[in-house]
Order: C-alpha cells, then sequence, then structure tokens
C-alpha cells in the first residue's frame, strides 16, 4: 500500500464545489468526486492547528488535557509506528508552526522531511530588512509583528513558483516520482494554505474581480459590531479567501493529473483533509477559538481514496479527526496495540461493519467550549464559571506556540497519577489561565437537519440534563481530568 494525505490548513467545507458551493473556482476539488469517497459528517476534533495535528499523530483528544503544545514523551505517533513495520513516512510542508515551540517535536516523527519558510508571521527575513506596510490597510485586517514580518517575507515570494505552499506541492510530486516504483510508503503534503493571510498571486484575485490594492486578506479575530454594515467587508474578505482556494486547487490538480498519467488509482490511496475552517462573517465573527465551534468551524470537508474499498460516493459515518490514526493502521493492516488506548476508530472497519458506528464525536478547545456531535444535534458547552477555573495543563512538554510557560505557572506544577492520554506516565499538572473564557456566550444546542446555519440556540432547561449527561459521559470515556468536568459544573 502507498498513501498519499494532502493536508490543507483552514480549509473551509463550505468553499467546495463538492459541498455544495457555486461560486468558487475549484474544477480539482470538484474531481476527487470521480475516484474519491467524500464524507458528509467528518469533523475536527481539537482546534486549533498544533492541536489538530497532535490527534493526527496520537489518535486521542488533545483539548481535554492540553491546549496548543508539542508532541510529548509519552506519546506514540502512528508515523513512527508505520516506520517500525517497514512503512516510509515523509512529511513535506510549509507550516512554520512545526519550527516553534509548541510544535518542534512533530516532523521528526517522520523517516524524513522537508520544509519551505514565509507563511503568516513565520520569523524568516531578518527584522532589519525594511519594509512598507500599506497605510490604507482596512482596520478589520490583524496589526502587530506577525504583520510587518508576512510583508518581510512577501520580499522573498513574488512570483507563484516562489510561494512557499507551491514549493511544497512541487516537493510532494518530486517524492511520489522518486518512490513511484516502490511500496510501504506514506506521504504527507500538507500547505498552511488556505490560513491566512490571505496572500496569493494576482492571476487569482482576478478571478473574483477584487480591486489591485488588497481589501480583507488577514481578518483579525473578533465579534463584529452589530451597529455597522460589514456586508462590503464580508463579501471582499470571502473573495481574498476564495482567490486563495483557487491556488490550493491548482495544487491539487497537479498531484491528481500525476495520478492519473502514471494509474495509481489502482494502488495508492488517497486522503484530503483539513484541521478546521474559518469563520469569515458567518454568525458576525471572523477568525476562529474565540467564537462558538459553529459549523463552519468544525464540520470539515474530507475525502479518501482507497483501492477497491473507497472510489467514489458519499459516506454519512460520523467521523473526526481521531480516527485517522486507526484508518492508517488498518490500511497497512497493522494492529492498534502498540498505539496504546485510542479515542478514534477505523473508518475502514467501521464501512464494512467489523465495527459499529461512533454515536457522537467530541471536539473543542482547552479553555473554551467542550461539544459533542452526534451528526443531527450538536451541543457546545461553555464554562459555568464566571472566571473559567479551575482550568490545568497537563503535560511534560510545557511550552506555548513561542516560548515556555512562565516561571510562577512552573512553581505550582504537581507530579501526578498518568491516564489513557498520558498512557499511563505520570505528567505535571499545571494551573492555567485562557483567553477563551465563554462564560458570557453560553451553552448552545443546534439542530442542523432543521437549522444547518445554526441560528436557532434550542438550549433550555428542559434539555439541560439530557445534553449534559451525553458529554459527561463521552467526556468520561476518554478519561478527561476532574478540573474540566469542574469548569463546566458536570457533576
Amino acid at each position: 500500500m502507498r498513501t498519499i494525505m494532502i493536508m490543507f490548513d483552514t480549509l473551509t467545507r463550505k468553499f467546495l464545489p463538492n459541498y455544495g458551493n457555486t461560486w468558487v473556482d475549484g474544477p480539482n476539488f470538484q474531481r476527487l468526486d470521480s475516484h474519491c469517497a467524500k464524507f458528509d459528517n467528518f469533523y475536527g476534533g481539537s482546534m486549533p492547528c498544533m492541536p489538530a495535528r497532535r490527534e493526527l499523530h496520537t489518535g486521542k483528544y488533545n483539548f481535554t488535557h492540553r491546549s496548543w503544545g508539542p508532541l510529548e514523551p509519552f506519546d506514540n505517533s502512528v508515523f513512527e509506528c508505520l516506520e517500525k513495520n517497514g512503512v516510509y513516512c515523509h512529511l513535506v510542508t510549509d507550516h512554520s508552526h512545526y519550527w516553534e515551540d509548541g510544535g518542534a517535536t512533530y516532523h521528526n516523527r517522520y523517516d524524513s522531511w522537508e520544509g519551505f519558510r514565509g507563511q503568516e508571521g513565520d520569523r524568516w527575513v531578518p527584522h532589519d530588512v525594511n519594509v512598507t506596510i500599506p497605510e490604507n490597510r482596512n482596520p478589520l485586517n490583524k496589526e502587530g509583528l506577525s504583520v510587518a514580518q508576512h510583508y518581510r517575507n512577501r520580499t522573498r515570494q513574488q512570483t507563484k513558483e516562489e510561494m512557499s505552499s507551491v514549493k511544497t506541492f512541487k516537493a510532494g510530486l518530486d517524492f511520489i516520482e522518486e518512490h513511484l516504483n516502490e511500496d510501504q510508503w506514506f506521504l504527507q503534503i500538507e500547505a498552511f494554505d488556505p490560513h491566512e493571510p490571505f496572500y496569493v498571486p494576482e492571476e487569482f484575485r482576478k478571478k473574483y474581480g477584487l480591486p489591485e490594492e488588497e481589501t480583507i486578506n488577514w481578518p483579525k479575530y473578533g465579534k463584529l459590531d452589530e451597529d455597522r454594515d460589514y456586508h462590503e467587508d464580508i463579501e471582499n474578505s470571502k473573495k481574498e479567501y476564495a482567490a486563495l482556494v483557487s491556488l490550493c486547487d491548482e495544487s491539487l490538480g497537479k498531484v491528481l493529473d500525476y495520478m492519473d498519467k502514471n494509474d495509481m488509482w489502482k494502488d495508492t490511496c488517497l486522503i484530503v483533509n483539513t484541521d478546521h475552517g474559518f469563520l469569515l462573517g458567518e454568525h458576525e465573527w471572523f477568525g476562529k477559538n474565540f467564537p462558538p465551534l459553529y459549523d463552519e468551524l468544525i464540520h470539515t470537508p474530507f475525502f479518501m481514496h482507497v483501492p477497491n474499498t473507497l472510489e467514489g460516493g458519499n459516506v454519512d459515518l460520523l467521523c473526526n479527526t481521531v480516527d485517522i490514526v486507526p484508518t492508517l493502521l488498518d490500511l497497512y493492516g497493522i494492529d492498534t496495540e502498540s498505539m496504546g488506548k485510542l479515542d478514534g476508530s477505523s473508518i475502514l472497519k467501521r464501512i464494512n461493519k467489523e465495527i459499529p458506528e461512533k454515536r457522537e464525536v467530541l471536539f473543542g478547545l482547552h479553555g473554551g467550549y467542550s461539544c459533542i456531535s452526534d451528526g443531527r444535534y450538536v451541543y457546545m458547552k461553555a464554562t459555568e464559571n464566571p472566571d473559567n477555573q479551575p482550568l490545568a495543563e497537563y503535560t511534560l512538554m510545557p511550552t506555548h506556540i513561542r516560548g515556555f510557560f512562565d516561571r510562577e505557572a512552573l512553581k505550582k506544577a504537581e507530579l501526578v497519577e498518568g491516564d489513557a492520554f498520558s498512557n499511563g506516565i505520570p505528567v505535571l499538572k499545571i494551573p492555567t489561565k485562557s483567553y477563551l473564557n465563554n462564560y458570557k456566550q453560553g451553552n448552545r444546542l443546534y439542530d442542523l437537519e432543521t437549522d444547518p446555519e445554526e441560528k436557532n440556540n434550542l438550549y433550555n432547561e428542559e434539555n439541560k440534563e439530557i445534553w449534559n449527561s451525553r458529554l459527561k459521559e463521552a467526556l468520561e470515556n476518554v478519561e478527561t481530568p476532574d478540573t474540566e468536568f469542574l469548569r463546566l459544573n458536570l457533576l
């Protein structure tokens, strides 16, 4: 078996023609329907970027124990497991968080990897390179050090060929060509696009009638003012995002062309996925993390081709990111025991009726919403304590995105007994605070069948106990720490 996994960052399903979009130019995404099963009920797990990737490696929910952080010494990575069983694993990516304190242990789990610099605020081009940031940038755009770094990085990305995501796909194709006649390999082509900032060659912006000057191509996270009309800003931001989706589509097409030309569909698995989506004015929000985990953020696109097994059609199984690990092991005939207790289960085994279908999936943000969905209803549980306490990090690697935990937090650390999350290894329990306090946003319950845009919150005193009980049971099944039950008042 050979597997190619094409992973985009921040790919919102409602911008893809496969999921009903009629105005975004994405013919190569549409081509996936010819060879891949399209999953209608696939959800992310832990938000945002690196928490999702931790689930991709371990098959275990991250948000119940940990915020953004690296792979831990106690973690079992599926890519090391594949390697031990004779499967060569290679990563090509332009996702800059792999080279930061909170992500630096992920890429080293592959046999080999190749990286490309320059996305977002990647500390790449030296700070003494002078650049001019446009004075007339829309105030809804992000500001700060990362923005200045982005404009410095752009001095080395003036053409399409210089774009880091384009380089990433080229490197992926190089690997495929070098290993075309080899068996037992896994390739992860991971593009940071279409994550913000939506920086893209002008030829793609022209597809959507955007002006030469940038509009909103790096939305500032936050809720929009209800007293102002943002219609034009929202439409422009959607077009800027769509332009970047179209660049992703072109890159995807090159892989599909190569698979067609070399008849790879007969012996190669293809997975196309993402970590999460993005809000571009829906529900009066820009961004992610701070708002409730609406459908646009967590209900993600997922495509999979398995020769002679999944070769088209729709799949309505309830799945999420933690299911990818056991599915990969299943593809290569590897038992899951070496990975420890997993929160996910094999998609292939469920399709083949070898194991029962899932009753529900979990998803959430550490210190933010803890959520459950059964495919029809989505329940989002907010903290019921104004101070969002108690909250703790369970880790042996006390780092944030950039930097270490502060010393005052480390002074309060205590070594506690391990659980399934840490594979039984004792961990540090470190009290923490979170900027994701959603106490005022409150609990939410939506019926996706009758209210797919999630406009009508059904949560009330009558259904409160039912959904609290379901969420509590699901969290208990994955050995969630007591602090989370106290924070959510699920006693």
